[in-house]
């Protein structure tokens, strides 16, 4: 045992730096972050955020790594049990290769992608005391990629052994729960949890090429994706701290 697991060790590690061969757009399931929005115990019912953020998550074959600078602007109106809020983002950042093998096509050390799109969300929700339960929601994103990196793609397409999405525009959807609350006589200082379980429309040729033997259930659990967020506020400063396939840390400021 003490020789066969150093082997099988070092085996998987060998396996994965050589398998570099799967490429998903940079912000693939990465598109959907919090909108915040005000609650039905805040002095205002409209607000406008900005924030910035960074993002680190690894590709399909999680030896591969992205590293990236988000911008955030959104715009929040809270009616009676009913809220909505939309915004616009930019992100930029660097794709970095786990593969070592300079003779092939997809070798590289690092290449930049940008993306610009806009967020949508819209919750139900009733107040029970310190808390508003948000208890019915909608998420939505639309994504434009660009740079070295969605031109790598566009070219590896046409190179055989790779599976490659070469999409550059993106629409995620899910459907979202939440419950916002503030602190024992401080409306100031709340914190909020929210749970997100959506997916990404549109032909993922990934699907077909590199999952085509997954059965129709598996398939359907590989398109949709989890996301946890917390949330917190004191007076006009606000942070994020969102966990699914990757962490976005977040920090802002209402006004």
């Amino acid at each position: 045992m003490k020789i066969k697991l150093p082997i099988v060790i070092i085996g998987a590690l060998v396996l994965l730096s050589s398998c570099s061969q799967v490429y998903t757009p940079a912000l693939y399931h990465q598109d959907i972050a919090y909108l915040p929005k005000p609650a039905s115990f805040d002095k205002e019912s409209t607000a406008n955020y900005v924030s910035a953020g960074l993002n680190m998550h690894t590709n399909t074959n999680f030896n591969d790594v992205l590293v990236s600078g988000q911008v955030n602007l959104s715009r929040a109106n809270t009616f009676d049990n009913f809220n909505v809020a939309y915004g616009a983002f930019g992100s930029f950042g660097d794709y970095q290769t786990g593969s070592s093998d300079k003779a092939k096509a997809n070798y590289f050390r690092d290449k930049f992608f940008g993306a610009v799109g806009g967020r949508f969300s819209a919750n139900f929700f009733v107040n029970n005391d310190r808390a508003d339960i948000r208890f019915i929601g909608v998420e939505a994103a639309y994504s434009h990629e660009f740079g070295d990196y969605a031109d790598f793609r566009k070219f590896l397409v046409t190179q055989p052994g790779y599976k490659v999405d070469a999409r550059t525009d993106l629409f995620s959807i899910g459907l979202t729960s939440e419950i916002l609350f503030h602190n024992q006589n401080d409306t100031d200082f709340q914190h909020g949890i929210r749970g997100y379980l959506g997916t990404t429309l549109g032909y993922n040729p990934i699907n077909e090429e590199f999952y085509s033997g997954d059965t129709a259930t598996q398939r359907m659990f590989r398109n949709i994706y989890p996301k946890a967020s917390y949330f917190i506020k004191f007076k006009d400063y606000f942070g994020t701290i969102e966990v699914g396939s990757a962490v976005f840390l977040r920090a802002g400021l209402k006004f």
